[in-house]
């Protein structure tokens, strides 16, 4: 039997890695969880693991924030170790993060097999650090594990072998079939906001050229408080912890319910009674698709464009008050056509098949 390795860091990897990390444990496989602690805020992390009921990690590493070199320096030490230690036949990764990046290179340096989950993604924005972890982290991967066709094409375009690639959808389609089901039985957000349903907007914001650019991110607060002053609804946000120094800006506005960051259970149920998203995160670009839900993408690129194509999401020509309420005013007025791109909620399965 195959011992397998899966190094996690954030948030999202947790979520996305939760559905191949319980099959390999409702199965009996040989594997072990090293977590970076990249996500270091008790409500980015620990609480996932609980609501989920995923196995704790074998290893945490306790990296924390710092500068990105310091960051994966720190981390390749430490995952070389326990890799050196533990032996594994394959290591998994998955997305874009610099936990992703220092895994790939510990793996690919100690000659242990690696498999990319969500593999083949790209923005074509080099200014964006998950840009480069994802295209190094393809390249010196073993299997690639691209969600749709589009992706598979984009690896095959840069000279990546066809035998490497393997399209098995998206592993949060997996995550979202099971904890919806879950979040209607225990959340209990709504009521404990006082918040009805269709009667508010969600909003998240983290993204470094939002959250550390003053006037991007005042136009997006700006332009959300608008929306919902004219549509007499309020705007849920809970803020990301590197935008605590720029919350009591905010404090005062009447429209703005301030929230530290929940779990995985609440933030479904709050994105599906909202009647609408605005987000900078990837992975809540395809919740909001896999859920129906229409989403104002606060950036000028994307690498799900599937959103798009489906007709659920818009994308922004600039970070300014006036094109964030005219592309609002575009996706609240349209008749989408709604249909899942990222598969059938079987990823797990076909990834763990294909090894």
């Amino acid at each position: 039997m195959k011992k397998i390795g899966f190094i996690l860091g954030t948030r999202p990897e947790i979520i996305k890695m939760y559905s191949l990390i319980m099959k390999a444990k409702n199965t009996k496989m040989n594997f072990f969880i090293i977590h970076t602690n990249q996500h270091y805020d008790e409500k980015m992390d620990k609480i996932f693991f609980e609501e989920l009921e995923i196995p704790q990690p074998k290893y945490n590493l306790n990296i924390g924030s710092g500068k990105q070199g310091e960051q994966v320096a720190k981390m390749i030490v430490g995952i070389e170790n326990i890799l050196i230690a533990e032996k594994p036949d394959i290591v998994f990764v998955q997305g874009d993060t610099n936990t992703v990046l220092a895994g790939a290179l510990t793996a690919s340096k100690l000659n242990i097999k690696l498999g990319h989950i969500e593999a083949g993604l790209r923005s074509y924005d080099r200014t964006m650090p998950e840009e480069i972890n994802r295209i190094v982290t393809d390249h010196v991967s073993d299997y690639l594990f691209a969600p749709t066709e589009k992706q598979k094409n984009i690896l095959l375009s840069e000279g990546i072998d066809d035998s490497k690639i393997v399209i098995t959808g998206n592993t949060i389609v997996d995550a979202v079939y099971v904890a919806s089901a879950l979040s209607n039985q225990k959340s209990t957000i709504l009521s404990d906001l006082s918040l009805e349903p269709n009667k508010y907007c969600l909003l998240t914001c983290h993204r470094p050229s939002n959250t550390d650019n003053d006037d991007n991110f005042m136009a997006i607060i700006n332009t959300v408080s608008k929306i919902c002053n004219k549509n007499d609804i309020k705007c849920v946000f809970p803020f990301h912890p590197r935008l605590k120094n720029k919350i009591d800006s905010i404090k005062k506005d009447k429209n703005f319910v301030l929230i530290e960051p929940v779990g995985y259970l609440d933030m479904l149920q709050l994105q599906k009674e909202s009647n609408m998203i605005f987000t900078d995160s990837g992975g809540i670009q395809e919740e909001s698709c896999i859920l129906e839900k229409k989403c104002v993408i606060l950036r000028t690129n994307t690498e799900r464009p599937e959103t798009i194509e489906v007709g659920g999401a818009i994308l922004l020509d600039s970070i300014s008050t006036e094109d964030i309420y005219k592309k609002y005013d575009i996706i609240k007025n349209k008749v989408v056509k709604w249909s899942n791109p990222f598969g059938d909620g079987k990823a797990a399965d076909y990834i763990l098949r294909s090894i």
